[in-house]
């Protein structure tokens, strides 16, 4: 039979299938095609390994596998959301009739195409053919987001959405996440709506909902989700955004119960497990933070979809049970798992707050106040995270509850407070960290308090004709603080009303120089183990 296309010899294949026969049968399709190398897995957690450590052109994964646990889209949610399935492959599910519903859901999230079985040869020579066309269109917007050139990756992919060529419709996806990974959500709408007025495409009205989400416009966003689950209840994706949503909103209960849907859906899914027990240990049941982290260790803890901070908040719930035995296990996993990426900032410090916990239960005091004087002192360093920021408060709270009182303890809290409280969610998830520490709970809504104070004021000068003064007395406040509100506020102001202001240009620059070094937007939540260069994925914002 003759071969794909041109270049099929030196594509690399995988066949994930856990049935003999059938997978015999797409392998030997896919030879017959003239695809160079087939590599085989039986299990979804052999091919998630396989996946995390090797690329490949074209990937056929079968829906059920029997006796086991984890369906097709399960694997393929984690790696979607752990961002380890490239543009340039070429993804596609298999299964039978009576799963295609589930197989659809599949479809919106990471696949190129879907396969229902009996299927026969000329079927998935078809589907293939068609995928690879779409690719090769896109392949030089793929080169420039892989370049992570993504301005450029999303004007081109704009220009070739508008011009309705190949593959117009996946070009405008691209460019739709791009522009919502760029911050600039309403480029992304517009892009979307494009998209829509093609067909109401479940994605599509996700994608423009989570637009909408990063526009400030919740309400909106939370009607058109409303309306995408009214029609497709099982989409997992969806609930992920409304949890967020919820969250903005101020209804923590409701957006564990919204992710609680997600991971009901998709109880396998270990990315979602673990974004359901952070939103547990910050807002709900401590017992319910464990089950769920539990079962994301016990289902991928060796994997790059496993968020190490999982296992800093085990180490903080099992050194409240005085668990030892399971403290000890966790401390040297951590420590373990930190050696595929030992010049990471973000997991030397996980592994030095999992220390202080340990440090404290076997009662070495003088060097679990040294290790906490070191974390302290990080507290204002350019890469010092929100994230860090609730660990750090996490173990504080600790120390003061076994009566090892800092002096110093207020002012640290409120320095963290002041950096790291840029919306009303942020400083809730700090409070959170503290788990009924009430004195300094109040001390950090008073910081948070203060930033929203010193923003008021700046909005004041600027209604009284004085933008300088407002910038200005935002650029000392921003300094002090490093709070991101703060240093967005002063650009906004300074871009708004610069021809006013004599010397804008000179304090623009300290602005956005101030805002690249030190600008923290608070809940990140890397999915990815070893990309430290920015934040992936957010525990608030938990479907980006």
């Amino acid at each position: 039979m003759r071969p794909l296309d041109t270049d099929i010899e030196k594509a690399v294949a995988l066949v994930v299938d856990g049935n003999d026969s059938s997978r015999s049968v797409l392998v030997a399709m896919l030879r017959d095609a003239g695809v160079g190398t087939v590599v085989q897995a039986t299990r979804a957690q052999e091919a998630r390994k396989l996946l995390e450590h090797r690329r490949f052109d074209i990937v056929l994964c079968e829906f059920h596998f029997d006796h086991e646990q984890m369906s097709g889209q399960e694997l393929m949610d984690d790696l979607r959301q752990a961002a380890l399935l490239p543009l340039r492959t070429v993804v596609m599910m298999i299964s039978s009739e009576a799963d295609y519903g589930h197989v659809a859901e599949a479809a919106e999230a990471a696949l190129d195409a879907y396969l229902i079985k009996p299927h026969t040869e000329a079927a998935l020579r078809d589907r293939l053919v068609q995928a690879r066309e779409r690719k090769r269109a896109l392949a030089d917007v793929i080169a420039l987001v892989e370049a992570e050139r993504f301005e450029a990756a999303a004007e081109l992919a704009r220009q070739r959405s508008e011009a309705h060529g190949p593959a117009w419709l996946p070009a405008a996806r691209i460019a739709a996440e791009l522009y919502l990974r760029l911050g600039r959500p309403a480029d992304a709408v517009q892009m979307l709506e494009t998209i829509l007025r093609a067909g109401a495409l479940p994605w599509a009205r996700l994608g423009l909902a989570r637009a909408h989400v990063e526009a400030g416009a919740v309400f909106q966003a939370r009607r058109t989700l409303e309306s995408l689950l009214g029609d497709h209840p099982g989409y997992a994706d969806a609930y992920d955004v409304m949890g967020r949503v919820l969250l903005d909103e101020g209804k923590p209960a409701q957006a564990i119960e919204a992710l609680g849907r997600a991971t009901a859906l998709t109880p396998n899914c270990v990315g979602r497990r673990v974004k359901l027990g952070l939103l547990h240990f910050y807002y709900g049941d401590p017992r319910e933070t464990l089950v769920h982290l539990d079962a994301a260790a016990r289902l991928g803890l060796n994997s790059r979809v496993f968020d190490l901070q999982g296992l800093v908040l085990q180490a903080a719930l099992q050194f409240d049970r005085q668990d030892r035995r399971a403290l000890a296990l966790t401390a040297h996993s951590m420590t373990r798992l930190r050696a595929n990426a030992p010049q990471s900032p973000r997991l030397r410090r996980f592994e030095a707050t999992i220390g202080i916990l340990v440090a404290l239960m076997e009662r070495r005091v003088p060097a679990a106040i040294a290790s906490l004087r070191a974390l302290l002192a990080e507290g204002m360093a350019p890469d010092f995270e929100f994230e860090a920021a609730c660990n750090l408060l996490m173990v504080l709270s600790r120390i003061d509850r076994v009566e090892l009182h800092l002096a110093d303890l207020h002012d640290h809290v409120v320095q963290l407070a002041e950096r790291f409280a840029v919306s009303h969610t942020t400083c809730e998830l700090l409070c959170g960290a503290l788990r009924g520490n009430f004195a300094v709970v109040e001390r950090i809504r008073a910081a948070y308090a203060g930033i929203g104070a010193a923003s008021a004021q700046a909005v004041s000068l600027t209604l009284e004709r004085r933008p300088r003064d407002a910038a200005v007395a935002l650029l000392a406040q921003a300094r002090r603080t490093l709070n991101a509100k703060l240093m967005d506020l002063a650009v906004h102001t300074l871009q708004r009303h610069g021809p006013a202001i004599a010397d804008a240009a000179t304090l623009l620059a300290e602005a956005r120089d101030l805002q690249q070094r030190n600008a923290s937007y608070g809940t990140q939540v890397r999915m990815a183990r070893v990309d430290d260069a920015r934040s992936m994925v957010a525990a608030a914002k938990v479907a980006t």
